[in-house]
């Protein structure tokens, strides 16, 4: 299946604790259905001290959102749902609000 969704996507966060926040695709996790959002939802992971950090501690990082709970951001900064359309010989990713091509 092709996806909806690609690394380096301008994305908003439709439910949870960062609803209405916008950030940049990370990573896409195709198997897990999920996504890593730079900068949301966030969590605290504990560390011991290693060799590569000797200091160990507390330390945020973020944490994977199911991609149901993201939209692409159109052009117009509104959210949107993804369509596809075969232009020539490729498939390109369409915005379902404004009918303009998804770069990427």
């Amino acid at each position: 299946m092709a996806a909806k969704i690609k690394k380096g996507d301008r994305v908003v966060v439709l439910t949870g604790k960062d609803k209405g926040r916008q950030g940049n695709v990370l990573k896409v996790l195709p198997k897990d259905e999920r996504v890593v959002v730079e900068g949301l939802n966030m969590v605290q992971r504990h560390t011991r001290p290693t060799q590569s950090d000797p200091q160990g501690g507390i330390k945020n990082k973020e944490a994977a959102l199911h991609v149901s709970n993201v939209a692409i951001v159109d052009s117009k900064g509104k959210p949107t749902r993804v369509g596809f359309r075969v232009e020539g010989d490729k498939k390109v990713r369409v915005a379902k609000t404004t009918g303009e091509v998804i770069n990427g």
